[in-house]
């Protein structure tokens, strides 16, 4: 593969102010349930950047949980490497890439964990397995094998064999209250059409951004 020579066009239809909501949350919700639509894989997966105490960014790939206008939620481990990074600094970034409708969506927020009430509340919805592998991951920690990984896994399958599984003491949630929304449509020529929305004393500012 010549990576220089890899290319392609983007033609769909562009996007202009007037076809945007005037609320950014509201705009989301709609392009999120159209990639939904159209049966795009992991819609709902969102790339979440953190920074850790020496200034390195880090991503990785988180899934959506819960939308609307108090922000955006997701769930994990909380002693993984994003929960240190966001107890270091709550800011972060976020971005969805729904590349065949030609679409990205970057936001800008702050994270807050989540009440151990709406933690439990989420925990105990989830496949039982899935409980499971909550208590049987120590998230970003060394392992020797994933052999161990399985053993604890059937360990814990025994230990909770009898009844519900409690919601891990080390498991939670973050809501990331947004401070800024940008919408990418492609555009052909590479004249891509971009949006930005930052927060006003009237509700939202809609800015274009010259691609």
């Amino acid at each position: 593969m010549k990576l220089d020579d890899v290319r392609r066009e983007y033609l769909k239809d562009g996007l202009r102010r007037s076809q945007l909501d005037d609320d950014p949350i509201t705009q989301l919700e709609a392009w999120l349930n159209q990639a939904s639509q159209v049966e795009l894989v992991d819609a709902t997966a969102m790339t979440l950047a953190t920074v850790d105490t020496e200034g390195q960014p880090s991503q990785r790939v988180v899934l959506l949980k819960q939308l609307d206008q108090d922000g955006l939620v997701f769930y994990t481990n909380l002693n993984s490497a994003k929960a240190m990074d966001i107890k270091h600094n709550e800011k972060v970034s976020t971005h969805f890439a729904w590349l065949p409708l030609e679409r990205q969506v970057k936001i800008k927020g702050v994270a807050k964990k989540l009440s151990t009430t709406e933690a439990f509340k989420y925990f105990v919805s989830r496949p039982r397995d899935s409980q499971l592998a909550a208590w049987a991951s120590n998230q970003s920690q060394p392992i020797s094998s994933r052999q161990m990984l399985m053993t604890t896994f059937e360990k814990m399958k025994q230990k909770f064999s009898d009844g519900e599984i409690p919601l891990p003491d080390f498991w939670g949630g973050y809501r990331i209250k947004p401070t800024a929304f940008e919408f990418w449509q492609g555009g052909g020529a590479r004249l891509h059409d971009r949006f930005v929305y930052t927060p006003s004393e009237m509700g939202w500012d809609i800015k274009r951004l010259a691609p």
